[in-house]
């Protein structure tokens, strides 16, 4: 295989840090670039254009579903592979729908991160197995997250509130109007059946669009 140029994105340093040792022991891969943040991962790819983007979702600011898919509307042969602390199947599924090529858990061991790489490469959608199980149990089970109810845009709109992001916040991050947002809102409550804020934040957590950790 020819050489794979990467552009690594992830907000904290001690976890590229190793990833990138582990990526670059590869004789094939070569980390070209590396991130924190969803709108320098956007600026990056258009300057470098590299082979594939490893991409985590949880970012401040622009997320990385959002960042996903301004790169996929600038290049829809943009090859994207997830690496997420996410074990959610729906999660998975939605990063699929908006374009990623593979959705890897941060628990999985260093050579699956490394043969999806391979696999994206080669054209595939690379699943780590935890993620491939989880998919295939809801589907078996006929289940249906409300996460996948939700456009690209709610998803953001939704995490960032979570987070405590103002709409006025939100509006600037995603290039939008408070307003805009203000209608989303709205929409996303009515979509996940919920009559509160306090019941939108206990419905994000229990989907896994955030963690009890990051609330802390």
């Amino acid at each position: 295989m020819k050489s794979v140029n990467i552009l690594l994105v992830d907000d904290h340093a001690i976890v590229r840090e190793g990833y990138r040792a582990l990526i670059n022991r590869q004789d094939s891969f070569n980390i070209i670039a590396e991130t924190g943040s969803g709108e320098e991962a956007y600026r990056l790819y258009k300057e470098l254009n590299p082979s594939l983007v490893l991409l985590d979702l949880s970012l401040p600011g622009k997320g990385g579903l959002a960042t996903l898919l301004q790169i996929r509307q600038f290049d829809k042969d943009a090859k994207v592979l997830i690496f997420s602390m996410h074990q959610n199947p729906a999660m998975a599924q939605k990063t699929i729908e908006s374009g990623a090529r593979g959705y890897i858990t941060k628990s999985s061991e260093p050579g699956v991160l490394v043969q999806a790489i391979n696999d994206v490469m080669r054209g595939r959608i690379a699943l780590s197995d935890d993620m491939a199980h989880a998919l295939a149990l809801e589907k078996l089970n006929g289940q249906k997250s409300t996460i996948t109810d939700l456009t690209t845009r709610e998803f953001e709109i939704l995490r960032m509130l979570v987070e405590g992001k103002s709409k006025q916040e939100i509006a600037d991050t995603l290039c939008i109007s408070a307003k805009t947002v203000a209608n989303s809102h709205y929409i996303i409550k009515s979509k996940l059946n919920v009559k509160s804020d306090i019941e939108l934040l206990h419905s994000a957590v229990q989907m896994g669009v955030i963690s009890t950790s990051e609330l802390l």
